[in-house]
């Protein structure tokens, strides 16, 4: 193996994970950009001075080193032929923190939002806080100089850092910080290579002065080139801020002292509406004058993108009229402060637009911020037009000067026929966000965008700004720097990089002496990626998988731990591999076959996605809806072709079979699955963990009762006739819930049918990558439902996965069959039924019972939840709708055996404390199978319900038995 003795020595030495197979190479073989580089091999070290003896190990062998933090860099920064540092699994450590001084030292691999969870109960936070602050770490900040719409009123993160510990590659470690003239004479007086550095930037301070002057923009956002200006004597020689947005490409930091800001105590935020995007612009100088502490701007082609993609529905509809919008947020001691500084900017903008409203209701505001942030996701994939990518999206120009600029840059965009482009970002600050549909797959399309790279530079330039504004240089702008600064500011630059790095071996090749911004670039021209036979249609993707695996942007949402369902595997295991976007990796680079080189049969590609819960909820959550659980099926199905499976593909992946069979004698099948001795042995045989319990079958299906003895067909039902899908999970387990919904189905007023025969909807040999079993299932329910697809008669599905399956994999699986789609549109969750059909209908109900609510993933991701929850609502039911994420369960997985202790911590992140501080008097919500189970098996005492189940309690008007 290339570079063996490498990683021999590195396993030998260093106090962490290190890594030189294809799987870990290939999952950190990109970033955010539009460029990709195989690293040599990837390091998690456990502590900071793991970190140190992992440099000094690269520094024996020549190699190059690249520290990452959460890897979501647009310019390229994040990606190298290096050792790659990810800070990201163990050095998260807050290691002090000064609560009346408001400063903290952390270890740089903390995530953004988790490190201000910690400083909630103390009231600080970190003052920038870009969009990607659910998985952007503090070390990943300070390398890119991170800003944020939280800038215009706290700066960007060189004003936040006070002191940096930093290691040069020879392994120099060091404190810097500011620097007074009597601390520089004691440091350089004491000699040794501290004093050398310290005289080298003295000494290039001095050499530099003037052309610093004069060539530096004064702008809110110059996030371009070398801090040099912190040098200056008037910055106090700050060698701390120097290193800011240094790229990994001067020092390895290894802590930071970071200054605090207070939370605000009140937010109001002002929505103005504009002719379009420029007179918007036009209009910030005067609402700067009101001192904002936010000002951001959104053009109608990114609400249109938005509303095309239903992103952000109930934020687009507080937008004021208008074709581009200006939002501007500010802060206060009380709301009313806070509302009565948005009034007055109001106000005295009147006369340039009259379309202006003030929001100060905090769901209201989280969600117009949640548009806005959700740019880059609604920008990348426009529907009936090119994708989009990076490569000059951050720009910045005086805020004086932006409305000019922008019509300059639309021009600029027409005359290259990138016009659809949207434009927005931090207005307040001059900068501005874009994604441009670029051509970066022939050579004509790459020197299109090279031509157009080097006019835009020009175009900022004269306008006095920045080529980066936010994003940094890393390669896809290093290039152009020779524009912005000139050429002895180049040579200042080389001078600082041979002061700190001499060998070029911290992240060669960006800001300095850099790669072309045509060079490696994850596409271009040599992109020939297979383009195998796949059972999925991914319609959205132009029916081709390689477009599918292609679509992560790596902006690695998915590898945030707040909120939403996406992703749990990275929540419990904290690996790249884990992620949504770590498995994207690793698919587009099989399908490369460079790095993974056995297609299909790949053991590192099965490997990641082993603990992939199939919970879908990147299909929602992610930005660019990348949709894992479709791609391992079809991965799986290919993968075990010809050969022979795992264990519980047999079992699990097979039971609705088993189930059918169960039923013949489910008291003697109890017996033997709930047996000490017998049952480990039936689950060695199975796969099954043997921690995890076999479910119970019931006595009598629901299907086999209600052929014996049909109940009670309501005579008066006015509203039509439905057909309950008796799925296998309620219809074998839990039969008394289909007899609830029938019982309510009755009352709203429809007459229920159920169909003859034992059917499925094939969920089980999906999940297990059995498609072509799959298939057949599914053409066989097909075939038994064409009365009811005909007529057009819904049908009700009450097992959220279940219901999931006939919405979304049967059109993807059977597409172009009309009765797919036929039964994808007539396919309800009960909630959805009675809210459409029955809109007027409710049980009667005395008080309001409390209740939590644990969604089933499925339904976050596929159904949405909105319909049950407004019908629980009308019946009285206080629903507090946990954002708890997954169960952890989630089908076959959490039976799995090597998957039960990732399924436990998935339940532990948020679920279970959930149910545990819950009060006696409150009901437990899940209407998925697995999610009661899980409850269940790890929470016995917290018994949970399905929605049908307490309807059907208020019909009947008996006590809620919780």
């Amino acid at each position: 193996m290339l570079f063996e003795t490498l990683a021999h020595s590195l396993r030998d030495r260093v106090d962490g994970e290190v890594r030189f197979d294809a799987g870990s190479r290939a999952a950190y073989s990109t970033d955010a950009s539009n460029y990709r580089q195989i690293p040599i091999g990837v390091v998690v070290p456990r502590t900071p001075e793991a970190a140190i003896e992992a440099v000094a190990v690269c520094h024996e062998n020549d190699v190059p080193v690249l520290s990452r933090g959460g890897g979501t860099s647009l310019a390229g920064q994040c990606c190298n032929a290096a050792v790659v540092l990810d800070w990201s699994k163990y050095c998260t450590r807050v290691e002090s923190l000064d609560a009346d001084a408001g400063t903290v030292i952390v270890q740089p691999g903390v995530a953004l939002d988790q490190l201000n969870d910690q400083l909630e109960s103390t009231g600080w936070m970190v003052g920038p806080k870009p969009s990607t602050h659910v998985s952007c770490t503090i070390g990943g900040m300070i390398g890119n100089n991170s800003c944020g719409s939280t800038a215009q009123a706290y700066g960007k993160m060189a004003d936040c850092v006070r002191r940096l510990e930093v290691l040069t590659y020879d392994g120099h470690r060091m404190w810097v910080q500011d620097t007074t003239d009597d601390e520089f004479e004691q440091i350089t007086a004491a000699g040794g290579w501290r004093a050398d550095i310290y005289r080298a930037l003295r000494q290039l301070r001095d050499d530099y002065t003037d052309e610093i002057r004069d060539h530096y923009p004064n702008i809110p956002r110059r996030v371009s080139g070398y801090n040099l200006d912190e040098l200056l004597p008037e910055n106090d020689f700050n060698i701390a801020r120097l290193l800011v947005g240094s790229e990994s490409t001067l020092v390895t930091v290894l802590r930071a002292e970071v200054s605090l800001v207070r939370v605000p105590a009140a937010k109001s935020l002002a929505l103005l509406g504009f002719d379009d995007i420029c007179a918007a612009a036009d209009a910030v100088p005067q609402a700067l004058e009101h001192k904002p502490a936010a000002l951001e701007g959104i053009d109608h082609r990114l609400v249109q993108l938005e509303h095309s993609q239903h992103l952000a529905a109930a934020a687009l509809k507080e937008l004021p009229d208008g074709t581009a919008w200006l939002m501007v947020q500010f802060n206060g001691d009380t709301e009313e402060e806070a509302d009565r500084k948005a009034a007055a900017m109001i106000d005295d903008l009147h006369a340039l637009t009259p379309h202006a409203r003030i929001l100060d209701d905090p769901d209201h505001e989280k969600q117009v911020w949640a548009a806005r942030e959700a740019g880059l996701g609604a920008t990348a994939y426009p529907p009936n037009d090119p994708e989009t990518h990076e490569g000059w999206e951050d720009a910045a120009v005086p805020p004086s000067r932006l409305g000019d600029y922008l019509r300059d840059f639309r021009r600029l965009l027409d005359k290259y026929d990138y016009g659809t482009a949207s434009l927005y970002g931090h207005f307040g600050h001059g900068c501005v966000h874009t994604r441009i549909p670029f051509d970066l797959r022939t050579a004509e399309g790459i020197a299109r965008y090279r031509s157009f790279a080097q006019e835009a530079a020009r175009l900022v330039v004269s306008y006095g700004g920045s080529l980066s504004g936010e994003h940094g240089d890393g390669q896809s702008k290093a290039e152009l720097l020779p524009i912005m600064f000139g050429e002895k500011i180049i040579t200042a630059f080389e001078a600082l990089k041979a002061i700190f790095d001499p060998a070029d071996r911290m992240n060669p090749g960006k800001i300095v002496h850099p790669y072309r911004l045509d060079q490696n670039l994850r596409q271009g021209t040599h992109y020939l990626p297979i383009e195998p036979a796949v059972h999925f249609a991914y319609a959205d993707d132009d029916h081709r998988f390689s477009r599918a695996a292609a679509r992560c942007v790596g902006v690695g949402k998915c590898r945030g731990h707040e909120s939403g369902v996406m992703c749990p595997s990275y929540r419990a295991t904290g690996e790249e591999e884990h992620s949504t976007r770590g498995r994207a990796r690793l698919l587009f680079e099989m399908l490369e076959g460079d790095v993974i080189t056995d297609g299909w049969k790949s053991t590192a590609v099965r490997d990641a996605l082993d603990l992939c819960l199939a919970c879908k909820g990147c299909r929602s959550d992610c930005p660019v809806n990348v949709d894992m659980a479709t791609y391992k099926a079809e991965f799986l199905s290919h993968h075990y072709r010809h050969r022979l499976r795992p264990p519980s593909h047999y079992s699990m992946g097979w039971l609705p079979l088993w189930a059918r069979m169960a039923s013949t004698a489910p008291t003697v099948i109890n017996a033997l699955t709930h047996t000490p001795g017998l049952s480990g042995m039936i689950k060695t045989a199975g796969g099954v963990d043997r921690r995890r319990p076999f479910p119970r079958f019931a006595e009598q299906r629901f299907t086999d009762g209600w052929r014996r003895q049909p109940p009670h067909r309501q005579q008066a039902a006015h509203r039509g006739t439905v057909l309950l899908w008796p799925d296998t999970f309620t219809n074998n387990f839990e039969p008394g819930i289909a007899c609830d919904a029938v019982a309510v189905l009755e009352a709203a007023g429809f007459t229920v049918q159920v169909p003859d025969g034992t059917l499925c909807c094939g969920l089980t040999w999906i999940s297990t990558g059995q498609l072509n079993v799959a298939r057949r299932v599914l053409r066989r329910t097909l075939h038994a439902l064409q009365p009811a697809l005909r007529a057009g008669t819904p049908i009700v599905v009450l097992e959220p996965s279940c219901a999931a399956v006939f919405r979304a994999d049967l059109p993807e699986l059977m597409h172009g069959n009309e009765d797919a789609h036929r039964l994808a549109g007539q396919t309800y969750t009960l909630g959805e039924l009675l809210q459409k059909e029955a809109p007027d209908w409710h049980p009667q109900h005395e008080g309001t019972v409390n209740a939590i609510v644990q969604p089933h993933c499925h339904h976050h991701a596929v159904l949405q939840y909105k319909a049950d929850h407004e019908v629980l609502d009308k019946a009285g039911v206080d629903a507090n709708v946990l954002d708890a994420g997954c169960c952890g369960l989630a089908g076959n997985f959490g039976f799995e055996r090597g998957h039960y202790d990732v399924s436990v911590a998935c339940a532990e992140d948020k679920l279970l404390p959930a149910l545990r501080e819950k009060a006696d008097d409150t009901v437990v919500l899940a209407d998925g199978f697995s999610c009661r189970t899980q409850i269940r098996d790890l929470e016995p005492g917290a018994r949970s319900l399905h929605a049908a189940q307490i309807l059907a309690t208020q019909v009947r008007g008996n006590t809620t038995d919780h």
